[in-house]
């Protein structure tokens, strides 16, 4: 048995800061109980920025692989070298760095035969931290290894979150004039000061949280959030910002202002389009005035994003709406209710969804979709909204409105109104080839184009027009499960009757 060497030497805790945060977790690896009481006794009193040390135990190699496997937040091992085998800690440390690939975690070895794995051999060969002789281990030097390792394990985290983040902020960065991409900037830039400050910001596991609320007019709301006001996103803050935080940032006329008390830091910021944010964090550790520069820094970037948003967004809804007034203007002289594009873009949105296209192209299709029947306008009213059938010279006219709408739209370089080109050119094309008006098939014609296709009929059948009645649900999904095929992507056919009640739903929702 190897007992430490106890120093007649005071333990004092490294801070006094309250002890609300998660611990550092140590893992003691040795076949000796006794090895595990000794450090545990020797480590008792110890923490470590406000965070005390709690132990995990493993009587072997094995042991230390399952715990190991189940967690991630170990920060520390102190691993014996002699165990089942005469090297198994030099395999656990393999194990760990190779397959386990974790390079955060700090290993230090500890060994009461040291001629079984020399020391230079040993630093030089393996991935390890630091190498101890039991015999000359003292409760002081143990605290001087566990305290080092804590420090280095800390900053290695703080870095490869750091990347992590920056990763994310400049992915988001590239996309930063849409709102949901505006979301995973903050929310990356907002990890990114908290790793930079060692201020770790899941609540759940450890200490912090940081919060960026927007207001506009006298409505606030959160507009991207970490840690434990995460859930709050695009809802009030309620009681997570003190009421007197948010009395006094609403009513300061000032353009803005920063405040760093011992635990939270208040910035308000004013855009040059007159909005008002404010950023609001609040740590269990303390925040020093070393962290004002780069808090400010921080602030000053994501002013300057969410003005540039706000900028675009204006210009897009612009676009939206004269999109929405034109269809509407189309769908009203055709006699059809403007709910009927409403209704054919949120189930193009739904089976754009459900068919796992990308984002962009989901909401591509959502805004373009209406577009669908834009060549109307060039079809004579006497054979647009004739109640009966059609000849067979009225209906060559009446196809046309698909080439038509085609040509109205093709001249944009915008990419929704490209769509929109794409969706009236073939949304009467059939998968069997004998749609038209060029008589593409299958996967030939764009996924936009079978998409908004079977929207359109289903909700056309279940819709009363000036020439029939409408269809039951039942007659309508026969005549598509029928056409599946044929007429329609066979794919998209399963998709919507997958997602029938949802469909239904949204009729429901926008109903004549």
């Amino acid at each position: 048995m190897y007992d430490f060497l106890i120093d007649d030497v005071e333990i004092d805790q490294t801070d006094d800061t309250n002890n609300i945060s998660p611990p550092w977790n140590i893992l003691i690896v040795d076949d000796e109980q006794s090895v595990h009481d000794v450090t545990r006794f020797a480590l008792d009193d110890v923490s470590f920025e406000g965070r005390e040390l709690n132990f995990l135990s493993a009587l072997s190699g094995r042991e230390a692989k399952e715990i190991l496997s189940t967690r991630e937040d170990i920060a520390i091992v102190l691993l014996d070298v002699v165990m089942e085998t005469d090297t198994e800690g030099l395999k656990v440390t393999k194990w760990i760095r190779e397959d386990l690939s974790n390079s955060l975690i700090r290993i230090i070895l500890r060994t009461g035969q040291p001629g079984q794995a020399p020391e230079k051999q040993v630093i030089v060969d393996y991935d390890i931290n630091d190498y101890k002789n039991k015999t000359e281990l003292t409760s002081q030097k143990l605290f001087s290894s566990v305290i080092s390792g804590i420090r280095s394990y800390r900053d290695l985290s703080a870095l490869n979150q750091n990347r992590i983040e920056l990763k994310r902020v400049i992915k988001a960065s590239a996309h930063i004039f849409k709102e949901r991409y505006l979301h995973e900037f903050t929310n990356g830039a907002l990890f990114q000061l908290t790793s930079l400050l060692y201020l770790e910001p899941n609540a759940a596991l450890v200490n912090s949280t940081g919060i960026a609320a927007m207001e506009s007019g006298h409505k606030v709301k959160v507009v991207a959030a970490i840690g434990e006001y995460k859930s709050l996103v695009g809802e009030e803050p309620g009681d997570i910002i003190p009421k007197t935080v948010l009395d006094q940032w609403l009513e300061n006329t000032e353009s803005g202002y920063s405040i760093i008390n011992p635990n939270e830091v208040i910035v308000s910021f004013t855009t040059d389009d007159n909005h008002k944010s404010l950023l609001y964090l609040h740590s269990h550790k303390l925040i020093t005035e070393d962290a004002k520069n780069l808090i400010e820094l921080f602030v000053q970037n994501i002013a300057i994003a969410h003005e540039n948003l706000r900028l675009w967004q204006e210009v897009e809804e612009t676009q939206n709406e004269i999109i929405s007034m034109l269809s509407g203007a189309v769908e009203t002289r055709s006699k059809e209710t403007g709910n009927h594009i409403i209704r054919v873009s949120k189930i193009c949105e739904l089976l754009a969804q459900k068919y796992g296209l990308p984002e962009d192209e989901i909401y591509a299709i959502k805004l373009a979709s209406p577009l669908h029947d834009i060549g109307k306008v060039g079809i004579p009213d006497v054979i647009l909204n004739k109640p009966g059938k059609h000849t067979p010279e009225e209906w060559e006219i009446m196809k046309t409105h698909s080439e038509l709408g085609a040509q109205v739209l093709s001249d944009s370089k915008r990419p929704i109104i490209q769509s929109g080109a794409i969706i009236a050119m073939q949304h009467h094309e059939k998968w069997d080839g004998s749609g038209y008006p060029v008589g593409l098939s299958g996967t030939d014609i764009h996924i936009f184009g079978r998409i908004t296709g079977l929207a359109d009929v289903f909700d056309a059948l279940c819709s009363k027009r000036c020439y029939k009645n409408a269809w039951t649900v039942e007659e309508t999904m026969a005549l598509i499960h029928d056409q599946s095929g044929s007429h329609f992507d066979p794919d998209l056919v399963k998709l919507l009757e997958d997602n029938l009640s949802v469909v239904l739903e949204i009729q429901a929702q926008y109903q004549d």
